[in-house]
């Protein structure tokens, strides 16, 4: 609901629209000013494209990340490298690499914010942790997350990096920390560096092998993400992998 709610602002501000020429930073009062807004406000009541303004600096702020979010979103900002931030024009080398140290810290704040021991209450829980790890990754990587018995996230390790087609998942590999961590569950997740969430036979066929060793070693296997760019796909959703009786 936020992310709508942040997109319809951004719209507002659409360099095609007539409301952009009484948007652009000259023409606002210093109070209505994204910095303005932030110290009357709070960060916390700001669009996207007012955040990203106050890092992007100068007197074009507003319309370059107008240009910015319509061209690569929030999620593509992350995996955008600085050449091609660069090229959007009016960016700038020095903008270009404040929007990237800026999203750098938003992902290690995240990592750090898996240590308080996230609650797993539904597949999107799992997708947001999983995603600050692995949709930005160009290579195919393999996780496990590690939860106790109130599905509370006490760990996780990442087990393969690579093309996993060429390196099989190895059931014992799978859970040897789960076991010595005495753990209740766990959740698999894999990335697709194609962007394209959407589960290969042989993800249906490693879910299968997992959730049924887990059966017999005492770990649930909640479920398998796919992620992909923007998008992920649960396996267990989809009822792909596991037993109906799971």
């Amino acid at each position: 609901m936020n992310e709508m709610r942040e997109q319809s602002e951004q719209l507002s501000y659409s360099p095609d629209s007539p409301q952009s020429r009484q948007t652009q930073l000259h023409r606002l009062p210093l109070r209505e000013r994204p910095a303005g807004r932030l110290v009357r406000i709070g960060e916390g009541a700001l669009s996207l494209v007012e955040l990203l303004a106050l890092i992007v600096g100068g007197p074009q702020q507003l319309e370059i990340a107008v240009a910015l979010l319509a061209q690569f979103d929030l999620p593509g900002l992350a995996q955008a490298n600085l050449s091609e931030l660069d090229a959007v024009p009016g960016l700038g080398e020095a903008s270009a690499a404040r929007v990237k140290a800026a999203l750098e810290l938003a992902r290690r704040l995240a990592l750090v914010a898996a240590g308080e021991k996230p609650q797993i209450c539904n597949p999107t829980d799992a997708a947001v942790m999983m995603m600050a790890e692995m949709s930005h990754r160009e290579q195919e990587t393999f996780w496990v997350l590690f939860l106790n018995a109130r599905n509370r996230v006490i760990g996780s390790q990442e087990l393969y990096r690579g093309d996993l087609n060429q390196s099989p998942v190895r059931v014992g590999e799978v859970f040897r920390e789960a076991v010595r961590r005495n753990c209740a569950a766990i959740i698999i997740g894999h990335n697709h560096p194609s962007g394209d969430p959407s589960p290969s036979p042989e993800d249906v066929s490693v879910t299968h092998e997992l959730a049924s060793a887990g059966k017999l070693l005492g770990v649930e296997v909640l479920d398998h993400l796919v992620i992909g760019q923007q998008r992920w796909v649960s396996l267990r959703e989809r009822g792909l992998g596991f037993d109906a009786s799971d």
